[in-house]
């Protein structure tokens, strides 16, 4: 349930595009905070804030902070223009935002009928830390691709909580951001990640698609409980809009946990029991027992998909050069190399589906 408290800001730490981190003084001393004023304005040091301190006293990595739930005192202007996809449906932060597939969209009769991607490559990863070394391998084979991202609905919901999305739009790596399912605050909001390719396709006009969850993956320790079974779902989506599937492993080297060591096993459910269409997996050429090991539990794929074996050669100084930090579970770039180099793999092979 929430855990509610009252404070007032007392400093403006940094913000970026949809986002301003906060220092607030609360009864237990200072905490840090996020608002998104589209949601609640823009909050002011002096300012009374009602806070959702929650994913703080948990101790959450990703959601370590608390969240602004409204500014009681300095309400926002209410909402001008049209739309009536309403996202974070029936909670008390539920918003209207305007669907790139509703009536009245301007591109609704894009929309209507559309229904093929066109071959278009769509990669599909596990967690959102695999957005940016994918983009780092496609753009050293294909430098100038048009990307956008598909941000599904199983980690964070606003698009925007993730500083690395916003940097990356920034840095002219992105395209544009689609949100699909209950997952707003993208350059487009989608129903589904059905019309949220078609979208990126025939609105964005993208060249590559990269499908993830956003920040805050949720996992339980068990074969179906975790958030990214939607990567199977969202191969299937790719599959059948006619669109080229390839599915990120995610691989770690620097994880312990025996389930993850390797290829993880949310790989091998999500893309060996979920995904029914026929996808490619680029499996990494990685150096000495660990490759090995990596290419022996990819073999477990090669039932419904296509097994591509991928040079890591220059990868890693393509990644070195990324515009945002790299990290993934609290890792960096040279404490699991062998996870951004799979996925920016994954971005490499990508790019050789556009010649």
């Amino acid at each position: 349930m929430i855990r509610w408290r009252k404070g007032e800001v007392v400093r403006i730490r940094r913000e970026w595009p949809g986002a301003v981190e906060l220092d607030v003084a609360v009864p237990e001393g200072e905490c840090r905070a996020l608002a998104y004023p589209p949601l609640v304005g823009r909050p002011e040091p002096g300012d009374e804030v009602l806070l959702n301190t929650t994913a703080l006293a948990m101790g959450l990595g990703t959601g370590g902070y608390a969240m602004v739930v409204a500014v009681p005192n300095r309400l926002p202007q209410d909402p001008q223009g049209p739309g009536h996809l309403v996202k974070a449906r029936y909670t008390p932060l539920q918003a209207t935002v305007a669907g790139a597939d509703e009536q009245g969209s301007p591109y609704h009769e894009v929309l209507r009928e559309a229904d093929s991607l066109d071959d278009m490559p769509v990669v599909v990863a596990d967690l959102h830390s695999a957005l940016a070394p994918i983009l780092a391998g496609l753009y050293e084979a294909a430098p100038g691709t048009r990307v956008a991202y598909v941000m599904q609905d199983g980690g964070a919901l606003p698009a925007w909580f993730s500083m690395s999305v916003a940097r990356l739009r920034e840095s002219g790596w992105l395209a544009g951001v689609v949100t699909a399912g209950q997952a707003f605050g993208g350059d487009l909001e989608a129903v589904t990640v059905h019309t949220a390719l078609l979208a990126a396709r025939h609105v964005l006009e993208a060249d590559v698609a990269i499908v993830a969850q956003g920040p805050g993956n949720l996992g339980s320790g068990t074969r179906w409980g975790f958030s990214g079974v939607q990567a199977g779902e969202a191969v299937n989506a790719a599959g059948v809009l006619r669109g080229r599937p390839v599915a990120a492993l995610r691989v770690s080297e620097g994880d312990l946990r025996e389930r993850h060591h390797g290829v993880s096993h949310h790989s091998l459910t999500a893309f060996g029991r979920v995904a029914l269409c026929p996808a490619d997996v680029p499996v990494p050429d990685l150096p000495g027992e660990f490759g090995a090991r990596v290419r022996d539990q990819a073999e477990l794929l090669a039932v419904r998909h296509r097994l591509v074996p991928v040079p890591v050669d220059g990868l890693h100084e393509a990644l070195r050069a990324a515009p945002v930090r790299l990290s993934t579970m609290g890792r960096g770039l040279e404490e699991d190399l062998a996870y951004f180099l799979a996925s920016a793999a994954a971005g490499r092979f990508a790019a050789s589906l556009l010649v």
